[in-house]
């Protein structure tokens, strides 16, 4: 019998999510109250509804609608992979839902628009400029969130590039924003992806919305970079959790004679690091590009060193499930003597689950705010 944390019941039915990367005894729920409230007001769609999910993080929003044939907008691997799981788990078919990556084209127009506000921003306005030639001004636009993760930037946003808002009451903490279309604004051109040079190097990086540091490098990459390995013998270099793949272009330039992987869960992190590197190296060194989960895809003992700066986030939520996976999943691919380094904040002691995962693990460098570890297979 399912667990009840793991059972949402709505309008449309009950359903059994769960959330990505698994953990077991998971104390999290799949959905979130946000979720609840949208799936309460669309109880009446009617079933010819052309209906987009945008930020819909494990997929709780798209299996309970799937009725409907949502397209479900994405920049998660994760959310993609959740979905699909969860729409499995529930004796669904996968071609309920659309699945759509965040830099695939949009097709035709939309009645309904359902927009979970993401941590970024910026993300959302990137996804707004782009969602406007596929709305009319009968479309229902409901941007959902759990109140805390709601500033007043969100409403500021949605009025200058969508029209005029108006708010539901909050319950149980969340709360929704309807916006209509205003056909008569003037929008500015998409200022994503931004561009910059990388600091002492010719190098110039782009960055898409969604990327970790799009506008300035930030002080623990730049610290990294300081300590990156020069390992001559290396023949495969994996930037894991790449961002826009600046820890694995320096890289590159280090270790001239290794082949470099690039891999996040960000479809807009991976399109960055793949256009940094062929600008910074054109057709003179090889790499890969993947969007995925972690180095699921990965073969076992294929990599000399893997680099790591793992996210401590998933959307709003605080965690080390997913560094803890990715040390897991790093152990199973470097081969042996191969060598993984992490840094991270001097407060997440990432040593202990390094320390339990290798049998050790060794200081590089230190600083007031950043530590970067090593651990060898």
């Amino acid at each position: 019998m399912p667990n009840q944390d793991q059972t949402l019941t709505a309008p449309q039915g009950t359903f059994i999510l769960h959330r990505l990367p698994h953990r077991p005894r998971e104390l999290l729920r799949a959905w979130d109250a946000a979720d609840e409230y949208v799936l309460d007001t669309l109880a009446d769609t009617p079933p010819n509804t052309r209906v987009l999910i945008v930020n819909d993080t494990f997929g709780a929003l798209a299996v309970a609608l799937h009725q409907l044939q949502p397209f479900a907008l994405s920049d998660s691997y994760l959310s993609q992979q959740a979905t699909r799981i969860n729409l499995l788990n529930n004796n669904l078919p996968e071609h309920a839902v659309k699945l759509t990556a965040s830099l695939d084209a949009l097709d035709g127009m939309f009645n309904r628009v359902v927009i979970k506000v993401p941590k970024t921003l910026a993300l959302l306005e990137d996804q707004l400029i782009r969602l406007r030639p596929h709305i009319n001004a009968d479309t229902q636009i409901i941007v959902a969130g759990m109140v805390k993760a709601l500033p007043a930037n969100v409403w500021k946003l949605l009025e200058r590039l969508i029209g005029a808002t108006s708010t539901s009451l909050a319950k149980k903490k969340a709360r929704l924003i309807f916006a209509t279309l205003d056909e008569n604004l003037a929008i500015p051109a998409n200022p994503y992806p931004i561009e910059y040079q990388l600091e002492n190097t010719d190098y110039w990086l782009s960055n898409h919305a969604n990327v970790f540091s799009r506008d300035r490098l930030d002080i623990g990459t730049r610290f990294f970079l300081e300590h990156l390995p020069m390992k001559p013998n290396a023949t495969d270099i994996i930037d894991l959790a790449c961002g826009n793949g600046v820890v694995g272009l320096i890289a590159a330039e280090r270790n001239p004679n290794a082949t470099l992987h690039f891999i996040d869960e960000s479809f807009m992190a991976v399109a960055s690091a793949r256009t940094n590197f062929e600008r910074a190296f054109g057709e003179q060194r090889t790499a890969s590009f993947q969007v995925g989960d972690g180095l699921s895809d990965f073969a076992a003992q294929s990599a000399d060193v893997i680099l790591c700066n793992p996210p401590f986030h998933q959307q709003n939520t605080i965690g080390d499930q997913i560094a803890v996976q990715l040390f897991k999943q790093a152990k199973n691919v470097l081969k042996k003597g191969g060598e993984l380094w992490v840094i991270g904040n001097r407060h997440l002691n990432y040593y202990q689950d390094l320390n339990r995962l290798f049998g050790h693990c060794t200081v590089v460098a230190s600083n007031t705010k950043f530590v970067i570890w090593q651990a060898k297979a």
